[in-house]
């Protein structure tokens, strides 16, 4: 018998217990205004009403990475992991941090606070998302049905609204007609 669900805290939010100890990769589905604390809420497929609540720095991150508009983030995916040393009121607590992202194409780094007057670089890796991997299917295809298999099975895994999967679909129809 597997206990480890049974150790899952019960919130409202990813919070720390589920990343300390695995990393979970997720896909946005929905960004919605929090509260004035945590004004930011990524909702996600793999966990429906636990939303990622990222922290000033992670935005900063997210900003950097994806850009300002909140819209765009729709069908991304990121992986997220527990740090245990993140503080909070001088006491280490942890957090979750980001550490890979989709929709970039090399590792990021950016400076990010550390503490009042200091700051250090973060890096966020590359993440290949499974519309990356789809895209490949696509390209790939010889023929028109082959095509047509791999579009049914990227509509079954939720990526064919993804633009660039729906471009990819589009441009090898069209090379192979």
């Amino acid at each position: 018998m597997d206990i480890s669900r049974t150790t899952e805290p019960r919130s409202d939010q990813l919070n720390f217990d589920d990343v300390a100890a695995k990393d979970l990769t997720v896909t946005v589905v929905e960004v919605k205004r929090g509260s004035a604390e945590q004004p930011v809420e990524l909702h996600n497929a793999e966990f429906p009403g636990r939303p990622y609540k990222p922290g000033k720095s992670m935005r900063r991150v997210l900003v950097a990475a994806w850009g300002s508009d909140s819209a765009a983030y729709t069908g991304r995916q990121l992986t997220l992991y527990g740090d245990p040393d993140i503080r909070f009121g001088g006491a280490a607590v942890g957090g979750i941090r980001i550490s890979h992202l989709s929709h970039i194409d090399k590792p990021l780094t950016i400076a990010l606070t550390v503490t009042r007057g200091k700051r250090a670089p973060f890096t966020v890796q590359p993440l290949e998302s499974a519309a990356d991997e789809w895209i490949k299917t696509l390209q790939a295809a010889t023929t028109l049905a082959q095509l047509q298999a791999a579009w049914k099975g990227a509509d079954a895994a939720g990526v064919a609204t993804d633009p660039e999967v729906l471009a990819a679909k589009d441009k090898r129809k069209a090379e192979l007609a």
